[in-house]
């Protein structure tokens, strides 16, 4: 328990340093990408560490398919496996932060994707 209290008393002194590092890792994360694709490379996507989408392809194939179910199934593949991609990328990146600021493994960061 004392343990504990003096965790949360070393964060409360070290705020203003987690808040600065908490902004640089949020302008880190604009810059991450992950890729997606799905249907041997039919639909491409890329998405940043944000969760934005930042680009869909569509190849001729899938248009040719003319089967709007699948293309939709697709898409959400494509997608879902970027933002995989993504998450991983994100979580590294927050634990590396954490680990830096002496936070202990698996602590949760408000703000932070």
């Amino acid at each position: 328990m004392f343990k504990e209290i003096g965790q949360i008393a070393s964060l409360l002194k070290n705020l203003p340093k987690i808040r600065e590092e908490a902004e640089k890792l949020q302008q880190k994360l604009a810059q991450v990408t992950a890729e997606g694709d799905a249907g041997a490379g039919m639909v491409r996507v890329r998405v940043n560490g944000k969760m934005e989408l930042l680009s869909l392809t569509i190849g001729e194939e899938a248009w040719k398919l003319n089967d709007r179910e699948m293309l939709e199934d697709l898409i959400k593949a494509a997608v879902n496996q970027a933002l995989a991609k993504a998450r991983q990328q994100v979580a590294e990146e927050t634990g590396k932060m954490a680990t830096g600021l002496g936070l202990p493994p698996g602590t949760e960061l408000p703000g932070i994707s």
